[in-house]
């Protein structure tokens, strides 16, 4: 992700509207993964805390940075080829899953 903003950038809107938000904080807990074919809706993992398993923004991305982030989600079932991935205002991205070698 690259902040193009000409400001400082933080992940409000990509933070879930659960209840741990103050243990997930600038993250990207809000994230899931849609399996249309399926009609499921995969949210991010969690620890045993609460705490999702998820890149958090510490101090924001400041303007022209580029950041990294990942989550984590549970496995869909064995067949799944295509999902959507979502977050915030951002429009859904379809991303391929294949069997790894």
């Amino acid at each position: 992700m690259t902040n193009g903003t000409g400001k400082s950038w933080v992940a409000a809107g990509w933070r879930s509207d659960e209840n741990e938000l103050v243990k997930n904080g600038a993250s990207i807990a809000g994230a899931n993964l849609v399996d249309k074919r399926e009609g499921k809706k995969y949210l991010v993992l969690r620890d045993t805390e609460g705490r999702c398993l998820c890149t958090r923004f510490t101090g924001g991305v400041q303007s022209g940075d580029t950041a990294e982030w990942f989550a984590q989600f549970p496995a869909p079932p064995e067949g799944t080829t295509k999902v959507d991935f979502q977050v915030g205002s951002m429009p859904p991205a379809s991303i391929e899953i294949s069997e790894g070698e």
